[in-house]
């Protein structure tokens, strides 16, 4: 250090020059590099913290209030928001160099953490150490999304329906899946105004009450994505905001195909039952006369007229007797136990003892084993 020619505007004593090259360092104020270091410790201030801490805590969810809104801190208990809060709250003086700092957290009530911070760094040279003690004070409240969680708020309802039909445990299973999905993807984005109210089975199908119309869309589409069939929605008005605009509840009514893979339908074109493969726009499947594949026209869709005969889980299965030609193979029938001769498809495999078989009033007809449907 050498004589900076300075003196300190305070006592007048010569101040050193800290930096050889004689710089001053750009954060320093003036005031604090002009004076001398008997001035400067004199008024220097380590640590900035409050008096006290109070914390808004939602005791539904465990979220922290902060500014003007609620935010979810995935603390594990009330000491972990404690020194998170903390570590906002306190400041260190911006001269402060390699500051390092631990919190010995003491709980003296069931609603106040008392904080005991110790601090180290460097000053001009100069080892310093404070230590603060910062009691924080939980209050418990309700947020805004547990609070309308809590009254049945909702802005959507997601109707789940089928044609001629009730949806099957696999589709019901499967929208669940999607809206808890759809949720946990948009609180993950921070969004905390994605909830399911509430999830009713009715005997016609499923019912789910959710918290906007953004997650009643996305439920419906993906369930017309992965099964096939339509969406209406329709709005309702339920009341007016404070400058007299309409809110409006929106339903969203999904309504899947008659036939499901794996049903068996006669379609009544003479050329045989169709074992649906798929309704995904147009219903496409196997004739099991012949093996061939079938679709439906686009104006059948995925709802062509035809009646269901039953499904694979219906089937049987039956004793190969022989075969008898390419188009042509005998087997016994699973409840008379009398050779019948039936239409053999392509998928027929010739050296099977065994098939599955289905019996309807369309009459007796080889499916699929399960490995080829």
């Amino acid at each position: 250090m050498t004589d900076s020619r300075a003196f300190c505007p305070r006592c007048g004593d010569p101040v050193t020059d800290r930096d050889e090259s004689g710089a001053s360092d750009p954060l320093r104020s003036n005031a604090a590099v002009d004076l001398c270091d008997a001035c400067y410790f004199e008024r220097f201030e380590f640590v900035d913290a409050p008096k006290r801490i109070d914390v808004r805590v939602c005791a539904q969810c465990g979220a922290v209030h902060r500014g003007r809104r609620w935010v979810d801190v995935g603390a594990d208990d009330y000491t972990d928001i404690a020194i998170e809060e903390v570590s906002e709250a306190i400041s260190v003086h911006v001269d402060v160099e390699d500051v390092s700092w631990q919190v010995d957290p003491e709980e003296v009530g069931v609603n106040t953490v008392r904080m005991h911070c110790y601090f180290t760094g460097t000053v001009r040279g100069q080892l310093v150490e404070e230590s603060v003690t910062v009691p924080v004070k939980i209050a418990k409240q309700t947020c805004t999304r547990c609070g309308r969680i809590s009254g049945d708020y909702y802005a959507s309802v997601v109707q789940i329906r089928a044609e001629e039909r009730t949806p099957t445990s696999e589709e019901i299973e499967r929208a669940k899946e999607i809206a808890n999905r759809i949720v946990a993807d948009m609180e993950a984005t921070g969004d905390r105004n994605a909830f399911i109210t509430k999830t009713s089975e009715t005997p016609d199908g499923l019912n789910m009450r959710v918290s906007t119309n953004k997650i009643g869309k996305k439920i419906s589409n993906k369930m017309v994505e992965e099964f096939g069939g339509t969406v209406n929605d329709a709005e309702t008005l339920v009341t007016e905001d404070e400058d007299g605009n309409g809110v409006y509840r929106v339903t969203f009514a999904v309504r899947l195909p008659p036939y499901i893979p794996g049903d068996v339908i006669d379609v009544d074109d003479g050329d045989g039952p169709v074992l649906v493969r798929s309704a995904h726009g147009n219903l496409k499947g196997t004739r099991v006369r012949t093996g061939e594949r079938y679709e439906a026209s686009y104006e059948e869709g995925n709802a062509p007229e035809a009646r269901k005969l039953g499904d694979t889980d219906d089937a049987v299965e039956a004793t190969v007797v022989t075969v008898e030609d390419d188009h042509a193979v005998q087997v016994l029938d699973p409840e008379t136990y009398q050779a019948k001769t039936v239409s053999r498809p392509d998928y027929f495999d010739p050296d099977a003892e065994t098939v599955p078989v289905l019996k309807s009033r369309a009459g007796l007809h080889i499916l699929p084993d399960e490995d080829d449907a």
